[in-house]
């Protein structure tokens, strides 16, 4: 039987509004942007570096300087006698050029 290929191998073309989800809105993100310049995205689990970077160039026409991801695994939550599980999501720590701006409101 041949092997399957595995899907996060396969080089998937996605156009910029489908790698970029939304942003991450927390307290922590705040300070990152206010101080370091550092947006955070929930972005596609199959976009890579580099298509996150052109994407944030384009929607926001800014200048990316550095892309950080992390996976973040779902976890398991109980609902009364039901057992299920959080979304597995893959976000981007996006630094721009310190000229750049994003505002989120």
């Amino acid at each position: 039987m041949p092997r399957q290929k595995d899907i996060t191998k396969v080089n998937l073309q996605l156009e910029p509004y489908q790698v970029i989800l939304k942003p991450v809105v927390t307290e922590k993100g705040y300070d990152h942007a206010e101080h370091r310049n550092i947006y955070t995205f929930e972005v596609n689990g199959l976009a890579n570096k580099q298509q996150i970077k052109k994407a944030v160039e384009f929607l926001f026409e800014v200048k990316v300087l550095d892309v950080r991801t992390q996976k973040r695994r779902g976890k398991k939550r109980r609902v009364r006698r039901t057992i299920g599980k959080t979304a597995t999501t893959k976000r981007a720590l996006v630094r721009l050029h310190e000229d750049d701006k994003i505002n989120y409101g």
